[in-house]
C-alpha cells in the first residue's frame, strides 16, 4: 500500500441555518444579480465555447464578463453545472471547463479581472490589483473595487448557466482557487441557490492573519481596515452557507494559514467538509479527486466521503470514529511540535491504527503539539479530523 498525497478531508455537520431575513447580503443587490444577464456567444472549440455576458457599471460604464462555457458531448438533459472562479494572476481557463465537460458537468469559467480571450477589454471591469482589491473606498463607493465586481461576475454567471436548457437550475455548485477561494466563501453566503460550493485555499480572516496582512491590512487605518472587513472579508458572509460546503487547503499554504482557515470554516453552520494536505503546493490545480468526488456526492449522486467524527484526545492517545461507503484501508497521525509562522511549520506522518470503526494512534511527547487524523478509501480519497493545538 502506497502513501497518498491527496488531501486531507473532515466532514462536520451543523445543525442551524441562516434565515435569508438574517443572511448578510454587503453592498450587493442580489434580486438584481439573480436575473439572467444578456448574453453574446462566440466560438467553439471542442468542447468549450466563448461567451460574454453582462456585468455591473464600472466607473459611469457598462461592463462585459468574458467566460468559457463547457458542455459535454451528447447525454441528456437536463445536466448539473458548475460556476469556476480563478485566482490572482490567473484568468478563464478553456481546460477547467473541458475538465468538466468530460465528466458530464456544464461549466462556466469567467474571467474576474476584466479580461478577454486576447486580453484586456475595452469595457472589462476592475484587474485584480492591490489598489482595486485592498484599497481605501470610501462609505457608498464599494462598487468601484474588484471584489465586489467579481462577486457579481460568479452570481451573474450563476444565473446564465439557470437560464440554459441544457442545465438542471437545482443542480448547480462553485469553486475556486486562492483568490477564486476567497470569492467561493462570500458567494456561498450570498447565494442561496448554490447546492455545493467548494473553496480551495482562500478564507477570510485575512486582517488577522494571511500573506496580506503586513503589507496591506497593517498599512490601513482602523476606520479603513473596519470598512473592508465588513464589505469584503468572507469572515461576514460564511454563516449564511447553507449548501454542503468543501473547504480544501495546505498545511503550509503562503497565502492562507491555518488559523485564519479554521476559523473561517468554524463559522459554516450547515453541512461542511475540511480538506488539508500536507504540503499542498498553491496554484492554479483543478485536478483534486476530493472536489470531483465531493461535487458528485452532492450533484451526481455519487459515492460519498468517507466520514470521520471529531478526534478526541486522552490518555497520550487520539481517537475518532468514522463511517464509509467505500471501504477504508488506510489511517494516519499528523502533526507538528513547531511554533510560529504556520506557513514554516515542519509536519510529520505517521501510521495511526484502523480497528473496526475508529482509528487510533499515540501521540508524541512533545508539547506544544498540532495533530489531526486522516483516513483513506479505496479511492485513494482522504478524509480527516480537524486539527487540534495542544499545549
Amino acid at each position: 500500500m502506497h502513501r497518498s498525497t491527496l488531501p486531507a478531508v473532515l466532514f462536520v455537520f451543523g445543525l442551524l441555518t441562516v434565515s435569508k431575513a438574517e443572511r448578510f447580503t454587503g453592498p450587493w443587490n442580489l434580486d438584481r444579480l439573480r436575473i439572467a444577464p444578456e448574453a453574446v456567444w462566440g466560438k467553439q472549440t471542442n468542447l468549450v465555447q466563448e461567451v460574454f455576458y453582462e456585468g455591473e457599471p464600472y466607473q459611469g460604464k457598462l461592463t462585459r464578463i468574458f467566460a468559457y462555457y463547457g458542455r459535454p458531448n451528447g447525454g441528456e438533459g437536463p445536466l448539473p453545472a458548475m460556476l469556476l472562479v480563478h485566482g490572482g494572476g490567473g484568468k478563464a481557463f478553456p481546460k477547467w471547463a473541458e475538465h468538466w465537460a468530460k465528466r458530464g458537468y456544464v461549466a462556466l469559467a469567467m474571467d474576474t479581472a476584466g479580461h478577454g480571450p486576447e486580453g484586456r477589454l475595452p469595457d472589462g471591469g476592475p484587474d485584480q490589483t492591490d489598489k482595486t482589491k485592498l484599497g481605501d473606498f470610501a462609505d457608498g463607493q464599494a462598487n468601484e473595487m474588484w471584489t465586489y465586481h467579481a462577486v457579481a461576475a460568479v452570481i451573474r454567471g450563476h444565473s446564465l448557466l439557470a437560464s440554459r436548457k441544457e442545465v438542471d437550475a437545482n443542480r448547480i455548485g462553485v469553486t475556486g482557487i486562492s483568490w477564486g477561494g476567497y470569492l467561493t466563501c462570500i458567494v456561498a453566503g450570498l447565494d442561496d441557490r448554490l447546492k455545493v460550493a467548494v473553496p480551495v485555499y482562500g478564507c477570510g480572516f485575512l486582517h488577522e492573519n494571511s500573506v496580506w496582512l503586513k503589507p496591506n491590512f497593517a498599512a490601513m487605518t482602523e476606520a479603513q481596515r473596519t470598512r473592508w472587513v465588513n464589505h469584503f472579508d468572507p469572515s461576514k458572509y460564511l454563516r449564511g452557507v447553507e449548501c454542503p460546503i468543501l473547504f480544501l487547503n495546505g498545511s503550509n499554504d503562503f497565502a492562507y494559514p491555518m488559523d485564519s482557515y479554521q476559523k473561517s470554516y468554524r463559522l459554516v453552520q450547515g453541512p461542511m467538509t475540511l480538506s488539508l494536505r500536507i504540503g499542498l503546493p498553491h496554484g492554479h490545480i483543478w485536478t483534486f479527486p476530493e472536489v470531483d468526488a465531493f461535487v458528485d456526492s452532492v450533484l451526481q449522486k455519487g459515492e460519498p466521503l468517507a466520514k470521520l467524527d471529531s478526534m478526541t484526545i486522552k490518555d497520550g492517545m487520539a481517537t475518532a470514529t468514522f463511517s464509509a461507503r467505500i471501504p477504508v484501508v488506510k489511517a494516519e497521525l499528523h502533526f507538528t511540535s513547531d511554533t510560529g509562522a504556520w506557513q514554516k511549520r515542519v509536519w510529520k506522518t505517521v501510521p495511526a491504527e484502523l480497528q473496526n470503526d475508529a482509528v487510533k494512534a499515540k501521540l508524541p511527547a512533545d508539547r506544544p503539539l498540532v495533530c489531526f487524523l486522516s483516513v483513506t478509501d479505496q479511492r485513494e480519497v482522504l478524509v480527516s479530523t480537524a486539527h487540534q493545538e495542544l499545549d
